[in-house]
């Protein structure tokens, strides 16, 4: 079957004058099925927002693909579509949801004003059936009293409603795939929790595809069906949520499911990761986490692992937990 989206050898590069150009992205390669969900996570400045901007192709103009970069949904190729041709893509078939929406909404403009521009961009229809659909995807995202909540401004509404705008937003395209770009940042523990039930919830009424991009593992949990590690613009450890959870393999995840709190301890310190994620302009050679990693060896500082099997449906890219000794 072919996959809603597959993404094979993502590069992202960023040219220079008098010098070798930027690369925060590097070899990825996932794929998402409809209505399936599967996580991008890794720490800030690891290239996920990169990657998941490049899907619908909202990279920065200085940002370059590289030429063997693959971005196919239903096996049409996005990656190197002209810009008039991939607007009938992004919002229609793709759609995204960012981080901060007070930084993507309008402030001076209605809510349902907004919902509406995103209608029109690509449907015709009147005003009467454009404030109805804003009304029905505002009570679809679950904002209590969505036929006074439409005449709202941004700032009249709390965080949570702001974002679930958002999401109402992303859906008037009736999109495919929605690319969500930590939509709890800056949300209450409860209020995260609800953002991703919706996503959740909408998924599997609407058999979206969704790609959540965070750096919380913690949020994952019960609700990505396969998780995909990244570190310095590579992926590092890739499997289904559950296996991934029981038994990770690569150092650098358990070195992020050892800085996650848990409830269930018996007030043990948190082991957080020494060190921090380099700039793309610093990165080593070899196994870019060899710097912060405790499990290192002579050849990850020398030669790239590849992404491999370690068991069935569960790949990572680590020399030691392949078995090599030195």
């Amino acid at each position: 079957m072919t996959p809603l989206l597959e993404v094979r050898d993502l590069r992202i590069t960023f040219p220079r004058d008098g010098a070798s150009p930027l690369v925060p992205v590097d070899d990825v390669s996932l794929v998402v099925h409809r209505g399936e969900m599967v996580a991008l996570v890794g720490e800030s400045g690891c290239g996920k927002s990169l990657s998941g901007l490049a899907i619908p192709r909202l990279l920065p103009d200085t940002a370059r693909l590289g030429r063997d970069t693959s971005i196919a949904m239903h096996g049409e190729e996005l990656a190197h579509l002209e810009e008039k041709a991939m607007r009938q893509w992004r919002g229609r078939r793709i759609a995204m949801v960012f981080q901060d929406p007070m930084a993507s909404l309008n402030p001076v403009m209605r809510v349902g004003a907004q919902i509406g521009e995103a209608i029109t961009a690509h449907q015709r229809v009147d005003s009467a059936e454009v404030r109805r659909r804003a009304i029905a995807l505002l009570d679809e995202v679950g904002i209590a009293d969505p036929a006074e909540r439409v005449d709202a401004y941004p700032h009249q509404l709390s965080g949570g409603m702001r974002q679930r705008v958002m999401i109402a937003m992303a859906l008037a395209g009736e999109p495919e795939l929605l690319i969500a770009d930590e939509p709890t940042t800056a949300l209450d523990v409860t209020v995260q929790a609800q953002i991703l039930e919706l996503l959740d919830r909408l998924r599997q009424e609407r058999g979206l595809g969704v790609l959540l991009i965070t750096h919380d593992l913690g949020i994952v949990a019960g609700r990505a069906d396969r998780v995909m590690v990244m570190y310095a613009g590579r992926i590092v450890e890739a499997a289904a949520t559950a296996p991934l959870f029981a038994s990770p393999q690569h150092p650098y995840t358990r070195g992020l499911f050892a800085s996650i709190p848990r409830i269930d301890s018996d007030g043990e310190r948190l082991v957080p990761i020494a060190g921090t994620v380099p700039p793309p302009d610093k990165w080593p050679a070899g196994c870019r986490f060899h710097p912060r990693c405790p499990m290192a060896i002579a050849r990850c500082h020398t030669d790239r692992p590849p992404l491999d099997p370690i068991a069935e449906g569960h790949d990572v890219a680590c020399w030691v937990a392949h078995g090599v000794l030195s």
